[in-house]
Formats: C-alpha cells, structure tokens, sequence
C-alpha cells in the first residue's frame, strides 16, 4: 500500500502529487495546456488510471482536480477522431467512467475551475463534490451547436442542478461565466483569481479534518439518494452520444468549426 505522503509522478498528460503537509490532499491535474486540456482517448485513459490510483489509496482524504495552463479543460478533442466513429465511442465511454470514478470517490472531490471547462470539462466538474472558480471563468456545455448530444455529462448536470436548470444549460448550449456558474450550480465558490489556489487549499485542509468514515458514509448515502451510480444508464448516454457525433449533421458542423479556427 503506497500513500500521497511519499508519491508524486508525473507522465504525459496527467500529474498525480500530494502535499507536503500530509493531510491527506492529494491532486490530480490535466497536463496538456499547449491543447487546452482538451480531453483526448490517451489523456481520458490517463485520467482513469489516476483516479483509481487515488481511490486505492487509504491516505487520501480529499481529491483536488485541476488542469495546467489557462484552462481547466476544453472538452473532447474531436479532431484526430473524427472520422473513426469507433475510436469516438471509446473515448465516451471512457468520460462516462472517469466521471462516474469521480463520483464514487468515498473522500470529497474539490474541481478548481482556473478557466475554461467546457463540453466535457464541465462534465468534469459536476463530477466532483465541489468546484472552485472565478468571474473570469467560461463554463458551459455547447455541445447542440455542434450537432452533438451531451448524453455522457447530463446525469452528472442533473444530478449538480437539478432536471430543469439542466434541460435550460443542455438545450440553449453556449457558456456563462463563473458568477452565472456558481449561481446555477455548475460550481460551488467564486472567488478572486488571484484567491484561487488559497482559497480552494484551505478548503481542502477544512475537508480533511472531517471523520473519514463519517465522509465516506454520507457519500455512499447521497448516492443511494440521487440514483447517479448507474452504469447501465451511463453506457447508454455514451453510446447515444457517439451515434449522434458519428452523423452527418455533427461531422458536417464539427468539420466547418475545425475549418474556421484553422484560418
């Protein structure tokens, strides 16, 4: 049994560390900032063996989530994929499991928004427990102005917002800032940016004073309570989306979208 005390490794596309201190804190950031952190197949299976890293082990108390550069992360990087409707599937599937992962975390999972979460990337923060950010930030799910549907975050949307503010966010499409974020729900606390990273650690140190027992307990509860720890209902989400992202009408708007910002 390893512990977050004595680990820290880095690879490609995911940074796991701990902090010094030993409370317990441990991080997991998306290391792909030249891209945004956008969400490709090897950095989503990355992410996935990361979570299960800080789920096997017993010294983790809370789970900070964060992403390098500028943006938290730019959502699905549909462009190396976009004709291998095989490929894409894999990489929703594999979203659905990170966020799930996320989700049955028995410690607390605090996102810290720094910019962009968008498609995707927002469907990570409504994984976690908590989100950090500021007025700055961009969030949002504009996936139906691409021709695609956000089957694989609308469980984890509707369980962070509820049914109806859901139906508004997913059928509108588009991004609000971190103040709209935080008043819809889509993230917890706004502060300064210059406030964030101390803002979002001392949090994180409140939360790991908490009975670890007593946490994972209440979690286990809330998840029996908000019926989210479905898989089959997440697999069908994914293979929704990638039936609709593999259609004419996605692949002609994603491919005009790839064009334009090729200019």
């Amino acid at each position: 049994m390893f512990h977050f005390a004595t680990l820290s490794y880095m690879n490609e596309l995911v940074q796991i560390n701990s902090t010094p201190d030993a409370a317990g804190i441990a991080h997991i950031s998306l290391n792909r900032p030249e891209a945004r952190n956008a969400l490709s197949f090897e950095l989503i299976e990355q992410l996935e063996r990361a979570v299960a890293t800080v789920a096997a082990d017993s010294a983790a108390r809370v789970l900070i989530l964060s992403g390098n550069g500028k943006s938290f992360c730019a959502g699905m990087d549909l462009r190396g994929v976009l004709h291998d409707a095989q490929k894409m599937g894999l990489m929703l599937h594999g979203l659905a499991r990170v966020g799930l992962a996320l989700r049955k975390l028995s410690i607390p999972v605090i996102a810290k928004v720094q910019g962009a979460a968008i498609g995707g990337g927002c469907g990570l923060v409504v994984a976690c427990d908590f989100a950090f950010t500021h007025e700055q930030s961009k969030l949002g799910y504009p996936e139906v102005d691409l021709g695609v549907c956000p089957a694989v975050v609308a469980p984890f949307l509707i369980s962070k917002i509820g049914a109806g503010r859901a139906r508004t966010l997913l059928l509108a499409g588009g991004l609000v800032d971190g103040k709209e974020a935080v008043r819809i729900g889509l993230a917890t606390h706004l502060v300064s940016t210059d406030q964030l990273d101390a803002a979002t650690n001392d949090f994180a140190q409140k939360l790991s004073s908490g009975g670890p027992r007593a946490i994972a307990a209440t979690k286990r509860l809330l998840h029996e309570l908000d019926g989210l720890i479905n898989e089959p209902i997440l697999k069908n989400a994914a293979t929704l989306s990638a039936e609709i992202i593999s259609g004419h009408e996605a692949q002609e708007r994603l491919r005009a979208r790839f064009e334009t910002h090729q200019k």
